[in-house]
C-alpha cells in the first residue's frame, strides 16, 4: 500500500546567519531534513515578512520555526501569527513548535515569555520527560537536543501541560492535548550546523568559555530522530512503516 502523503506547512519565523545557508541551508531546509521519513509534501510560508496562511486546514500539520527575535518584540507580523495559531487551535490542526515557535505558541495562548536571567542555553541539552502523555506514546528516557536561546517560557498558558524539563529550562516541553507539542531546543539542528553556528557566535555575542562548553557537549548523543518519530506517529497517526 502507497503511504499516505500528508501536507505539512512551515512557518518561518527566522533565518539562520548569511553565511552558513550556503552549507546548511534555510531553518525550513532543516525541518525537511529532520521530518524526512514522514511522506509529506512541504509549504514554506515566510511569516516574518507577513505571508500569514489564509486557511488553518492547509496543512495537515504546522510548524513554527525558531528565530533570532523575541516573541514579546514589536514585529507587525508577531500579532497575525498569534491569531493564526489559535485559529489552528480552534479548528484542530496539530502544531510543533521550535524554540521561538515554542515560546510563540505559549504566548498567543496565554503564557508569558521573558528572557531567563539564567542566560545563554547552548550545545546539546538533556531534558527529563515528566507527565507524559498517553497521546505521544511511550515517555523517552529523556529527551536530548541542541540549544540555542536565552529566552523561555516563564509561565505556560491556561491547559499546557509541561511533558519534559530541565534545572536550566523548567519548561522545556509543552503538550497541548489534542493540539500542539512544542519544544525549547532545536530538533532540526544537526550537529553540523550548531557548531558552526556557535563558532560564528565566538567572540561577539557568546564568550570563548560559552561555546568552548557547547562545542564539547556535540559529542553527546542526541534524540532529534525519535521527536520525529512522534511527530510522524503520534501526531500524524502515520503507520510505522509509511
Amino acid at each position: 500500500m502507497t503511504p499516505r502523503t500528508v501536507r505539512i506547512g512551515i512557518l518561518e519565523t527566522g533565518r539562520p546567519p548569511k553565511e552558513l545557508t550556503g552549507a546548511h541551508g534555510d531553518y525550513p531546509a532543516m525541518v525537511r531534513s529532520w521530518l524526512q521519513d514522514v511522506p509529506a509534501a512541504f509549504t514554506t510560508y515566510a511569516v516574518l515578512d507577513g505571508q500569514i496562511p489564509d486557511d488553518p486546514k492547509a496543512a495537515d500539520l504546522w510548524v513554527i520555526t525558531g528565530s533570532r527575535f523575541g516573541v514579546y518584540e514589536d514585529h507587525p507580523w508577531i500579532a497575525p501569527a498569534e491569531a493564526f495559531i489559535r485559529a489552528c487551535r480552534d479548528a484542530g490542526v496539530p502544531m510543533v513548535g521550535i524554540c521561538f515557535g515554542h515560546q510563540l505558541i505559549a504566548q498567543a495562548l496565554g503564557g508569558v515569555v521573558q528572557k531567563s536571567g539564567k542566560g545563554w542555553g547552548l550545545g546539546v541539552h538533556d531534558y527529563t520527560p515528566q507527565n507524559w502523555p498517553d497521546a505521544l506514546g511511550d515517555a523517552p528516557e529523556r529527551i536530548s537536543i541542541q540549544a540555542y536561546h536565552q529566552d523561555q517560557v516563564m509561565t505556560p498558558p491556561e491547559g499546557a501541560e509541561t511533558i519534559a524539563r530541565s534545572p536550566f529550562c523548567e519548561y522545556a516541553a509543552l503538550w497541548y492535548p489534542g493540539f500542539a507539542l512544542t519544544v525549547q531546543g532545536h530538533p532540526e539542528f544537526a550537529k553540523p550546523y550548531a557548531s558552526a553556528l556557535l563558532d560564528a557566535r565566538r567572540g561577539t555575542s557568546l564568550t570563548d568559555e560559552q561555546v568552548d562548553v557547547a562545542q564539547d557537549s556535540m559529542a553527546k548523543p542526541d534524540t532529534r530522530t525519535d521527536l520525529a518519530r512522534i511527530v510522524r506517529d503520534r501526531l500524524l497517526g502515520l503507520p510505522a512503516d509509511a
